[in-house]
C-alpha cells in the first residue's frame, strides 16, 4: 500500500454549485472556495477506509481507499494538494473529491492510501496542506523537484522544509513609508479598498479629524500584525535566512503601500516566513492574494493561524 502512486494533477473545471455550494454540517456552515486560488494550511490530519470504502463521495463519486484521494472542506471540488508529513519529510499528491473532516483542528482527510505513504495511518498526526492552482499543474511545479511546499515566490536563499506548527516569533513588522515607483501603477487600479484591507488614501485636504481616524485605523491594522493575531494570513514567501526575508519584506512596502501596515516575518525553526494579515475571513485574505498576484506576478497562499 505504502508504493501507491501519488495521484497525477490536471486542470479540471471548477463546478458552480453541487459539490461547491453553501453547505451545513453537525450545525456549522461553510462556504466552499469557487475559485482557482492557492490555499495552504497546518494541521492535523485523519483518515477513512473500509467503513467508508465504497461509498459515494461529494463529488459524487465512489470512495476508493486504495486511490490517492482526500476530503477537504472548503477546496473545490476536484481539487489537487500536495500533503507533507514534517516528522518524516514524506509528501504525496491528492485529488480532493470530497467534504470532510469536521473536527476542530484537522485540516485534511486522506484515504487510507495516503495515510500509509505519508506514514500517519496509526492516527492524527500534524501535516501540511497546499493546493495547487491550475497554473502550478500547466508548468509542472506539482511534480518531484517542481516548486517547494514552503516557497510562494523565488527567494535569494534557499527556502528551508515548512516546519509543524508551533508559536511563532515575530520579526519587527515594516513600517509604513511611502512607495518609490509602484509596480502596481501600470495595473487598474481596484475600484476601492477590499474589505477589511484599512482605511483609503487621506486627502491632504480633508479635515483633520478625517486624516486622524484614517492615522488611527492604520495603527490598529499594524498593532494586530505585529503580534501576529489570529486569522488569515497572506504569505509571499518563506527565505532560510533573515536578511532575504527583510529585504523582500522592504521591496513589497515599497511597491504595495496599501499592504504595508500588514506585513511581518514570522521566525519558525529557521524559516523566516514574510505574511500579511491577519484577515477576519478567508475571502477577504483571498481577496489580498488576488490583488498581489496581480501586481508583483507571484502566486502567494493563505494560512491560518489560530
Amino acid at each position: 500500500m505504502s508504493g501507491a502512486s501519488d495521484a497525477v494533477p490536471r486542470v479540471e473545471p471548477i463546478r458552480v454549485g453541487g459539490p461547491n455550494k453553501p453547505y451545513t454540517v453537525l450545525g456549522r456552515s461553510y462556504t466552499p472556495m469557487t475559485a482557482d486560488l492557492p490555499l495552504y494550511e497546518e494541521g492535523l490530519a485523519s483518515w477513512y477506509g473500509t467503513k467508508f470504502h465504497g461509498a459515494r463521495t461529494a463529488s459524487g463519486e465512489p470512495y476508493d481507499m486504495n486511490a490517492m484521494t482526500a476530503a477537504h472542506r472548503t477546496m473545490p471540488l476536484p481539487s489537487y494538494a500536495r500533503v507533507r508529513n514534517p516528522a518524516n519529510g514524506r509528501e504525496v499528491i491528492v485529488r480532493v473529491n470530497d467534504r470532510g473532516p469536521f473536527v476542530d483542528g484537522r485540516v485534511i482527510d486522506l484515504s487510507y492510501a495516503a495515510a500509509v505513504k505519508l506514514g500517519v495511518q496509526n492516527g492524527v498526526a500534524p501535516v501540511e496542506v497546499r493546493r495547487l492552482t491550475f497554473d502550478e499543474i500547466r508548468a509542472g511545479n506539482w511534480s518531484a523537484g517542481g516548486t517547494a511546499l514552503a516557497a510562494a515566490v523565488p527567494a535569494p536563499a534557499v527556502a528551508a522544509p515548512m516546519p509543524a506548527a508551533r508559536a511563532p516569533v515575530l520579526l519587527a513588522p515594516v513600517p509604513r513609508t511611502a512607495p518609490a515607483v509602484p509596480l502596481a501603477a501600470a495595473l487598474p487600479a481596484p475600484s476601492g479598498p477590499l474589505p477589511g484591507e484599512g482605511p483609503p488614501p487621506v486627502d491632504a485636504a480633508a479635515p483633520a479629524s478625517a486624516t486622524a481616524m484614517a492615522a488611527q485605523a492604520a495603527s490598529e491594522v499594524a498593532s494586530e500584525a505585529a503580534v501576529g493575531g489570529a486569522g488569515f494570513w497572506v504569505q509571499l514567501g518563506a527565505f532560510s535566512r533573515s536578511d532575504g526575508a527583510d529585504a523582500f519584506r522592504q521591496k513589497v512596502a515599497d511597491e504595495l503601500s496599501w499592504l504595508s501596515p500588514r506585513l511581518a516575518v514570522f521566525a519558525e525553526n529557521g524559516v523566516h516566513r514574510l505574511q500579511a494579515g491577519p484577515y477576519s475571513s478567508r475571502q477577504q485574505a483571498s481577496d489580498a492574494a488576488q490583488r498581489v498576484r496581480e501586481a508583483l506576478r507571484l502566486v502567494p497562499v493563505i494560512v491560518e493561524r489560530h
